[in-house]
């Protein structure tokens, strides 16, 4: 897979508050004042309320209870826990019945993944700046004829949206001429996912064509990459956008 670097992130929306605004919360802040006079007014010609006892009896609060053989990290921060800070090849989608492996299951770091970039260099840097986690990655073919590459991106969002910064770089481009040359097709049932059949197909001397498509979409904090490839005859868009709905449920 060779993916150049990502096309940007979007300037943010500016907001300007109106001046109808200025004056309502300006009334506002008038008519609290002018309650709260009133208020203590009231409130002086009455005997005081007596404040309930400070002490108690008794304070009741659950035991606390002995860890098991069976207690981990995740059981202990079961309502904190979320699918993705699991194992992230597990959400990867199961390889067909009847496919070849390619390449197992298997997690990458910042470095390794960057290598399946044009600009390595850059991809590496950019994805560091904008705190890359992880990535999970799975091959495999079916036939001889078709290929599948599946990677999933995670991203750390403390502080920025990241992985939504990033899906959208990698959809940015797919309309060059270079890539897919078309706006690609939506996945039903999400927002931001869409698939791209390249519209012509990658030809070398010696070798026969390779019709390729791919598809990208984002989930919270992860990104999902699908290539997909045919050296027999063009892309099946169905068979592409029902893997990548699949992959989405998994998310």
């Amino acid at each position: 897979m060779a993916v150049p670097a990502d096309a940007g992130e979007p300037a943010p929306p500016v907001r300007r508050r109106g001046r109808t605004a200025s004056l309502i919360a300006a009334a506002a802040v008038l008519g609290v004042v002018a309650g709260a006079a009133t208020g203590y007014t009231v409130q002086y010609h009455r005997e005081p309320t007596p404040l309930p006892a400070l002490s108690q009896p008794e304070i009741r609060t659950p035991k606390p209870v002995r860890a098991g053989s069976d207690t981990t990290a995740r059981s202990v921060s079961v309502n904190r826990w979320v699918k993705t800070d699991g194992d992230l090849r597990q959400l990867l989608v199961p390889r067909p019945k009847g496919s070849k492996k390619e390449q197992g299951a298997q997690l990458e770091d910042l470095f390794s993944f960057a290598t399946w970039f044009e600009d390595e260099d850059h991809m590496f840097e950019d994805l560091a700046e904008h705190d890359f986690r992880r990535a999970a990655t799975v091959s495999w073919s079916q036939g001889g004829k078709v290929y599948v590459d599946i990677s999933l991106v995670q991203f750390r969002e403390t502080t920025e949206i990241n992985a939504e910064r990033f899906g959208e770089g990698q959809q940015a481009y797919m309309s060059d001429d270079d890539w897919a040359g078309n706006e690609g097709e939506p996945v039903p049932g999400s927002s931001n996912a869409r698939t791209y059949v390249f519209d012509e197909p990658l030809r070398e001397a010696g070798y026969e064509p390779l019709y390729q498509g791919r598809a990208v979409a984002w989930r919270g904090d992860v990104v999902m990459i699908i290539e997909y490839a045919n050296n027999s005859g063009p892309v099946d868009e169905k068979d592409l956008k029902s893997l990548a709905k699949r992959q989405l449920e998994r998310l």
